[in-house]
């Protein structure tokens, strides 16, 4: 996976493959991507993959976050065939940003796959509270606070020890500033003010079960019954970040559910 510039950039996992469907991913908190490290190679059998890299100190508001993001895809199409699928993915704060940017641009997404978006954040009060107090600890707090976080955010059993290691240099090389910037967007997220409704095409929404760190199974029902042409998966023992666990293959969960053009 490429490193991350100093600017809003898309990060080519290995070699472009523009005969195939472009699949966008908008990845969490980390902001970073390298997090679908271990989807990429199943995902490249039917994919153009291109993950969203978003510079640690980077503190770009909702609408110009949106902005920024629709102008990398409209970039990507228009190096490819004009009529290739275009698949937009979002996990947790990916899958709220995954939102905006469709309604932004309905036209561009022929598929919309949601992972636990991070929508229900308002449902956590000391997530809310958390995130005002954490803008005031001292460097070393800070970072003792992101590992003690980490049975939230994974079903550690469920994943590799190498895997395990990734996600704590994700959550730790968020800079303190950046991680409370993106906690209060999270904060301001009104998904009731988003016309979901006029999201028309297929959406997968993927829901981890045993999520312990965002009540993303009933977050994930309520958006069912407002967006008109979606379907939800359940993975029953996954917990928050899914597709970091040994046994989950997103390219394989998009083709039992029919979700790969053809």
């Amino acid at each position: 996976m490429a490193r991350i510039k100093s600017q809003i950039c898309f990060s080519t996992p290995s070699s472009l493959r523009p005969e195939k469907p472009l699949f966008i991913f908008l990845p969490g908190m980390d902001g970073t991507g390298q997090l679908l490290r271990t989807q990429i190679v199943g995902l490249e059998v039917a994919f153009d993959v291109r993950c969203l890299a978003i510079p640690p100190d980077d503190l770009t508001g909702w609408d110009d976050l949106t902005e920024k993001v629709v102008d990398l895809i409209e970039i990507e199409k228009a190096n490819g065939p004009l009529d290739r699928p275009i698949y937009l993915c979002g996990e947790s704060f990916g899958g709220c940003l995954a939102m905006k940017v469709a309604l932004h641009s309905i036209h561009l997404f022929s598929h919309i796959v949601l992972i636990n978006p991070a929508s229900s954040f308002h449902r956590r009060p000391w997530m809310l509270w958390g995130g005002e107090v954490v803008q005031w600890f001292p460097g070393f707090l800070y970072t003792v606070s992101a590992v003690g976080l980490l049975p939230y955010l994974a079903a550690l059993e469920r994943i590799s020890p190498s895997d395990r290691k990734a996600l704590l240099q994700a959550v730790i090389t968020v800079p303190q500033a950046t991680s409370v910037w993106r906690m209060s967007l999270l904060k301001s997220f009104d998904i009731n003010s988003l016309p979901l409704h006029r999201i028309k095409q297929p959406v997968l929404m993927i829901a981890s079960g045993s999520d312990r760190l965002l009540p993303s199974l009933l977050d994930s029902k309520d958006l069912i019954g407002v967006l008109p042409n979606a379907k939800l998966f359940i993975l029953p023992n996954s917990g928050h970040t899914c597709l970091l666990e040994k046994d989950i293959n997103l390219y394989q969960v998009l083709q039992n559910q029919d979700f790969l053009a053809v």
